[in-house]
């Protein structure tokens, strides 16, 4: 009952390599709202499904000469330049297709998707140039692996299967299938997933179709159907986790996973109507996430996302929007009932992946630029905590320093890093954070201005340092699981070096508990000083008088001073460093140390380790 009152709170709410640059944007802070908050998470996956099949998404030109190759990468790193800029950061890339594939396979031939013509080569290994431009532009790739079906009965892949095993595929109408009750099937479904994992540093694998065709004259029990698809599940989970447990196994079920208390999947479901246990496979570990086929509106999504976020065990399950619905040709949906879902799984915190990516950059009603405004800041993937719990080492010797009108930013990370299981997992990104207070909070996703960044150095450009308020950064680096370490923070002898020509960072020379501002202050006409910690924090304010403030009340310590003229308006002055009195300090060692029954003053030697003791 307590779930049935927040689905219809929720319901009624939402129903109306060389170094790169980035470019530094103000963060704005977005209005909340009873129940939604429009503050982008630090943590989302965005994700959409690119397929190859037909090249319907990509290609949509053939590689058949090394000009018309270059022109096909080409396209698919425009469209990753789009994704990027939307912070789309999971690509769910049609990899096996239907019995053929897109990379050099000792198993299966190349998909005609490529080059034109089914079993020949593009003449550049495909997935190896996807991963390699989704990871330059911070983008996680998922290997997507079509199971069952294995195409049109005489297409290539399908005749040579049957070929290699004969009795595995079943014929149903013009279209062949991997029978799910065939032990082959979960064998050689986990030899293709073991070839990727092995030979490409993939950041899941994706399966897809790993069910019951729905057409399938299933005469045995749906439990022992089940267990059938979870033999293959596991067969392919046991091949691909011992090579690299930090690739994400994931899967596409359908996109309800059974009839609920209050409302009825109509027939249509994953674990009776196709045997998909896929709640199952995350309790049990064999699944890391989930992408359930949510591809419906109204009370036939919200209550279910509900379920699958309070079944998720822990893991990540990222609800699939059928986002084809809004081109006329495919359905009659309004981009409000897009845009309604995503601020639900938001809310929900589960993220949202796109079918399928065409729609998306043709921006049908709007949904490119919505999705732009609604992912204002890039956002890293959930981190497998339930894989490891290990924190990687911080990156160390970092740098800053200004080159023209850019900042350049440099770090080392460690050579070696094991998190202590038998396969040590690599380092693959670090994420660059930024602002204009220091240290920079880090757990703030306004600040992340570079996520899963290649590479030990970065250019910022854009709005870098204003005399009034200087930029600041922080770095941190994660491993393959996704764990960040505790962050580098730009050092405050870094801050005070690289920007001592700038406003908060300027050096003020602090001479006799006095500050002499010079000509500092005719510009401001501040009448006010507050001194400040480095963190912002006002805790003392002076008269300014002939350009000087007197800070003899003042401990000792390192400070930002601002100035403050009649309007109120506030005018960061620079940074000083006051330092102890070491004449005071003498005289109190003196009094600690005197000998006052003998009158026998402290030998010299003494009283000067107390002095070193005390002020080192």
């Amino acid at each position: 009952m307590h779930r049935i009152k927040i689905f219809f709170f929720l319901l009624c709410s939402v129903l109306p390599s060389k170094a790169q640059s980035y470019t530094y944007k103000e963060p704005t802070q977005k209005a909340t709202s009873i129940v939604f908050n429009d503050q982008a998470p630090k943590h989302e996956v965005r994700a959409v499904w690119l397929t190859t099949i037909g090249g319907i998404d990509w290609p949509h030109s053939y590689a058949q000469s090394s000009l018309s190759a270059e022109k096909q990468k080409q396209e698919l790193c425009s469209i990753l330049d789009r994704l990027q800029k939307a912070h789309i950061n999971t690509v769910l890339l049609q990899t096996r297709i239907r019995a053929t594939v897109i990379y050099p396979s000792d198993y299966e031939p190349w998909d005609g998707c490529l080059s034109g013509f089914p079993g020949r080569s593009p003449g550049y290994d495909a997935l190896q140039f996807a991963i390699d431009e989704c990871h330059k532009r911070g983008m996680e790739l998922h290997a997507w692996i079509v199971t069952i079906p294995v195409g049109k009965w005489n297409a290539l892949g399908c005749k040579k299967l049957r070929n290699k095993f004969p009795g595995l595929i079943r014929k149903i109408g013009a279209d062949g299938y991997m029978n799910p009750e065939d032990s082959r099937t979960g064998n050689y479904l986990a030899q293709i997933c073991r070839e990727i994992t092995s030979r490409y540093n993939i950041d899941g694998i994706h399966l897809d179709y790993i069910r019951y065709p729905e057409t399938w004259n299933i005469k045995i029990s749906r439990e022992q159907g089940r267990r059938y698809i979870t033999n293959i599940v596991q067969k392919i989970h046991d091949a691909v986790k011992p090579q690299k447990p930090w690739t994400k196994m994931s899967c596409s079920p359908v996109g309800k996973y059974d009839d609920l208390s209050r409302y009825r999947s109509n027939g249509w479901n994953a674990n009776t109507k196709v045997c998909q246990d896929a709640q199952g496979w995350l309790r049990d570990g064999l699944m890391d996430e989930l992408f359930p086929m949510m591809y419906f509106k109204d009370e036939h999504f919200y209550p279910f996302a509900i379920d699958w976020q309070e079944q998720s065990h822990g893991k990540i399950v990222v609800p699939g929007l059928g986002i084809y619905f809004l081109d006329p040709r495919e359905g009659k949906w309004n981009i409000k009932d897009i845009t309604a879902e995503m601020q639900h799984t938001r809310n929900l915190g589960m993220g949202y992946a796109f079918f399928r990516n065409k729609f998306l950059l043709d921006n049908k009603q709007g949904i490119l630029d919505f999705t732009n405004q609604f992912n204002p800041y890039p956002s890293l993937v959930p981190p497998m905590t339930w894989a490891s719990n290990k924190q990687p080492s911080q990156p160390q010797k970092f740098k800053v320093t200004k080159a023209g009108e850019k900042l350049c930013l440099s770090w080392n990370n460690v050579n070696t890093y094991t998190d202590g299981s038998k396969i040590a997992t690599p380092y693959i990104y670090n994420n660059v954070y930024a602002s204009r207070s220091y240290p920079v909070d880090v757990t703030d996703a306004r600040n992340l201005i570079a996520a899963r960044h290649q590479g030990t150095h970065i250019s910022i450009t854009g709005n870098v340092d204003t005399d009034e308020h200087p930029l600041y950064f922080a770095i941190t680096s994660a491993d393959g699981y996704g764990i960040e370490s505790t962050a580098t923070q730009e050092f405050q002898a870094d801050i005070l070096r690289n920007h001592q020509h700038y406003g908060a960072a300027k050096i003020l020379v602090c001479n006799d508990n006095k500050i002499n501002l010079g000509e500092t202050t005719k510009k401001t006409d501040a009448k006010i000083a507050e001194v400040e910690t480095l963190q912002g924090t006002v805790i003392k304010r002076y008269f300014i008088n002939d350009n000087k403030v007197n800070i003899s009340t003042l401990p000792a310590g390192t400070y930002r001073l601002s100035g403050v003229n009649q309007r109120g308006s506030k005018h960061l002055l620079g940074t000083f460093t006051k330092k102890e009195n070491k004449k005071k300090i003498e005289k109190s060692c003196e009094k600690i140390w005197w000998n006052q029954k003998n009158v026998v003053p402290l030998h010299s030697q003494f009283r000067n380790e107390a002095i070193k003791k005390m002020h080192p």
